[in-house]
């Protein structure tokens, strides 16, 4: 079923509402039969029998995939009509509010979707064919979905505050050592000593590690060699203290990826792998120290005058004169140029590939030649680069953003009570 395939949160399966006539052969108007009716007005918009009839078979249809037992319809009728009123008002903020999926943001959340079920776009269209489900109407009910997290974002993120005091009790909590303690995405192989030698074991396992660091996979190469004395497989997410004895000393000095040598234990040979890995005490990274003179293109200053220009001031630096000065003095740029061009401490990934390519090849006190960006012309200069520890900050931001969620929820599920009590709702059926 292709509910086993993939999941979406939540679908969101509102239509535009038509009045279907159907109209046989030799019939008067008279015998015109309407199709579909208005069940509820919500605010400005309605809610259609035909709406909620698909929502209501969608739900009959997660609900059978995955052998839970059916509530009374008139019960699940209620619920569900209850959650598409609310939903409707939600719509409607955002079409007022001008929120808007494009189809390139729609294509990228399809693709993720695909992803997480190892799926290419094209398989995940057949799938859905395949259970008898329409891939526009999915593309159309994902979009109402990311209309709906926008819209409940940018009324619910700016009520919820995050103290730095809330963070260092967090972190100081089980709770919070639990959520940033190291942990291990493991796989491994063992061979049984009941089925064969220690030597056979260690030269069979050895072929293993040899094939698997050559790019391969435990799984991969256990469905080719595996035997009732060869098994293993993935061992998911583990945190230290729950980490098989037998693997405990071997698996904190494995790099992500690496495979183990073979090792004995009194049952078996066994070779682990370190898939990934997550958490920790230690996070170090490359920073840089850069600032730079920006020139902008215009119809007064063509792309060969802007270089030139900068061409002119790299030399007047190079003989002597001060950066920082020529940056407040000529730099276009209005973020860092009153400030001699400084751009402060970076980390890969912050400025657009042109800029970043260019600072990553310059040494320390080196000048860069001209190049230009989708901003205009720069020159820079890196003043320095060092290794950082983020650990730390990198155990606040998930303090905060674990924290964030559950206030999220909370402020949600009032906000969601509010609108719902101060919206005009008139249930026709």
């Amino acid at each position: 079923m292709i509910s086993k395939l993939y999941s979406i949160p939540r679908i969101i399966t509102r239509y535009s509402a038509i009045a279907a006539l159907t109209l046989m052969p030799i019939i008067s108007w008279a015998e015109v039969q309407m199709l579909d009716r208005v069940v509820v007005v919500v605010d400005d918009g309605v809610i259609m029998q035909s709406e909620l009839d698909e929502r209501l078979e969608q739900i009959h249809y997660n609900i059978k995939s995955q052998g839970r037992p059916t509530p009374p319809e008139d019960q699940l009728r209620k619920d569900v009509l209850d959650t598409m009123i609310v939903e409707n008002l939600q719509l409607q903020m955002g079409q007022r509010g001008g929120v808007r999926i494009s189809d390139q943001q729609l294509n990228e959340a399809m693709s993720r979707v695909a992803g997480q079920n190892g799926l290419s776009l094209e398989q995940f269209q057949k799938a859905l064919e395949a259970d008898g489900l329409s891939y526009q109407a999915t593309r159309e009910q994902i979009r109402r979905e990311m209309i709906l997290q926008q819209v409940q974002a940018g009324n619910i993120n700016n009520k919820i505050q995050i103290t730095d005091k809330e963070i260092e009790n967090f972190l100081n909590s089980k709770e919070g050592s639990a959520l940033t303690a190291v942990q291990y995405h493991l796989a491994h192989i063992f061979y049984g000593l009941d089925g064969g030698s220690e030597a056979a074991g260690m030269a069979k396992l050895k072929q293993a590690q040899a094939a698997i660091s050559k790019g391969g996979s435990i799984d991969g190469w256990l469905k080719v060699n595996g035997a009732n004395n060869v098994r293993g497989g993935d061992l998911g997410w583990r945190r230290t203290e729950d980490i098989p004895s037998v693997f405990s000393d071997v698996t904190p000095t494995l790099s992500v990826g690496q495979v183990s040598d073979p090792f004995a234990t009194d049952s078996g040979i066994h070779i682990v792998q370190l898939i990934e890995k997550r958490g920790g005490s230690t996070k170090m990274i490359e920073q840089t120290k850069a600032r730079h003179i920006l020139l902008k293109t215009s119809a007064i200053r063509t792309d060969e005058q802007a270089q030139q220009q900068l061409s002119e001031i790299r030399q007047r630096i190079i003989s002597g004169e001060d950066f920082a000065v020529l940056a407040k003095q000529y730099s276009e740029d209005i973020g860092s140029g009153s400030e001699g061009g400084d751009l402060g401490w970076s980390r890969k990934g912050q400025f657009v590939p042109a800029f970043e390519k260019t600072m990553e090849a310059a040494q320390p006190g080196d000048i860069s030649q001209p190049f230009k960006s989708q901003f205009g012309w720069h020159i820079l200069q890196v003043e320095d680069r060092e290794m950082k520890d983020i650990s730390n900050e990198r155990q606040k931001n998930a303090a905060r953003n674990y924290l964030h969620q559950g206030k999220f929820q909370e402020e949600l599920d009032a906000w969601l009570l509010k609108i719902r009590d101060e919206a005009y709702v008139d249930i026709k059926y």
